[in-house]
């Protein structure tokens, strides 16, 4: 599976990312919510890991600027936030597992091969917004305070 991985702590970063490529997924690791949200226009993941105190925009909003998109990416906070009311505005926020730290790494693979295992869901035309920046997935279409802004395919 090609794997989102959304960690600002870089050596547990460095973990996850050594046992997930070990277990024989491609990762993509990301410090920054607002990089990691521009990724997924990008780029198709079949999973996200995503922390919920990150730099950028936080993961909560994260979550929820990727399921205003209609992007059915499955998503496991992976956060050391862990009261129960922090568990479930993660679920609430569009999360579709939450593990908190410290875990086993066992549980962590058995939790994304499980998200992996889900049939995806069809959405609606992807727009993703962010301030004044519309990004229409389906068109390949980005403009910014209503301006159409044109970008090489390297750049969208």
């Amino acid at each position: 599976m090609h794997i989102l991985l959304v960690e600002d702590d870089q050596k547990l970063a460095d973990y996850v990312q050594q046992g997930l490529l070990g277990a024989g997924h491609t990762v993509d690791h990301i410090a920054n919510g607002s990089i990691a949200l521009a990724a997924c226009v990008t780029e198709s993941y079949d999973v996200g890991i995503i922390d919920r105190m990150i730099p950028g925009i936080d993961g909560l909003s994260l979550v929820k600027a990727i399921r205003a998109a209609n992007q059915a990416l499955p998503v496991l906070f992976l956060t050391s936030l862990g009261g129960v009311d922090d568990r479930v505005d993660g679920l609430q926020a569009g999360g579709d597992d939450y593990l908190t730290k410290p875990f086993a790494f066992p549980e962590l693979l058995a939790r994304v091969a499980a998200l992996g295992r889900r049939p995806p869901i069809q959405g609606e035309e992807l727009i993703l917004t962010y301030a004044d920046i519309v990004m229409n997935i389906a068109e390949r279409k980005v403009t910014r305070a209503g301006q159409t802004l044109d970008l090489l395919p390297k750049e969208y």
